[in-house]
Parts: C-alpha cells; sequence; structure tokens
C-alpha cells in the first residue's frame, strides 16, 4: 500500500516538474529520479518458513497451537488442520463440548471428528487466527495434519526437491 502512494506522488511530482520547466532535459532527468527512488524502496519482510523433506518422505514441522508445541505433518490432502486427541488436549481446547458428528477417512481408516477452531496457530514467522480444524478421538491418529484449512490462507507454498517453501502474506 505504502509502495503505491510512493508511486502516485512520484509521478505526481514528475508530471509537475515536466508541466512547470517544459524541458526535455528535466523531464528526462526526473524520470530517472523517480526510477531510481522505486528501486531503492526497501521491499516489505516476506513472512516465509522452509521446510526440508524428512526421511520418510513427508514434510514435518513444529507448529505451535494457541502457544503448545505440537508436531505437524504437511497434508495437502487433508481439506482441514486435524489435530490428535492428546495434541488438543494439550493445546487446552475444551473436548468435553465436542461433537464427534464429521465423517473423516485416514490413513488408518474411517472414523468420525469433530469440529472446532483453533484461536492461534503458529509454524515460525507465519500465524494465523480463527482457523478451522478437527479433532479425532483418542487413538484414531498418531500424526497432526497441516491441512488445507492453513495452508489456503498463505499467499503461496511449493515443493522444489526436498524443500517445502511456506509464504505468507506481507
Amino acid at each position: 500500500m505504502s509502495r503505491v502512494l510512493l508511486l502516485i506522488v512520484l509521478v505526481a511530482a514528475t508530471a509537475g516538474a515536466a508541466l512547470a520547466y517544459g524541458d526535455p532535459t528535466q523531464i528526462a532527468k526526473a524520470g530517472t529520479l523517480v526510477s531510481d527512488m522505486l528501486r531503492k524502496a526497501p521491499a516489505k519482510p516476506t513472512r516465509a518458513v522452509e521446510v526440508a523433506r524428512g526421511q520418510t518422505g513427508e514434510f514435518g514441522l513444529q507448529a505451535r497451537i494457541n502457544g503448545v508445541n505440537a508436531p505437524m505433518v504437511i497434508d495437502t490432502g487433508a481439506t482441514s488442520v486435524v489435530l490428535t486427541y492428546e495434541t488438543a488436549k494439550a493445546a487446552g481446547l475444551p473436548l468435553e463440548l465436542l461433537d464427534y458428528n464429521v465423517e473423516v477417512e485416514t490413513a488408518a481408516g474411517h472414523t468420525r471428528a469433530a469440529r472446532l477452531t483453533l484461536d492461534r496457530l503458529a509454524i515460525g514467522k507465519l500465524v494465523e487466527r480463527s482457523v478451522p480444524a478437527l479433532v479425532v478421538p483418542r487413538g484414531q491418529m498418531k500424526t497432526n495434519l497441516l491441512g488445507m484449512s492453513f495452508l489456503d490462507r498463505l499467499e503461496s507454498w511449493e515443493v522444489r526437491a526436498d524443500r517445502l517453501m511456506l509464504r505468507g502474506y506481507p
């Protein structure tokens, strides 16, 4: 936003100089000055996290759910973030209030899950709030899944060779 505003101000200044001077040399100098200023404008720092592929072929990482560390595996085939019962309990989620009424298919087979919303899910510099998630009953899964309900919030994510890059919006 500030970059657009800067560009508008600089273009207006250049146009004003052109009208005021009418001198082609001065107009060229003003144009060069504007170009130089735009090239030197500092870029906003990118919120990004790089994840190396594990020995099993998965992209595993450490997340923080409501401030609690939780190992997760990236799963682009999961429509939602999915937590184990144990992780949800450690994160202080209201398990006694949940209704396990969502049919899900896991690597272990068919089960039911409960919908909830995570206050805060952080992966390094990437922090998202109010993230939709599912919790499965105790013993139904061994791993937490970082699914599309989180990944869709990112500006981009890509896999190159053995690296996964997650990029958040500036």
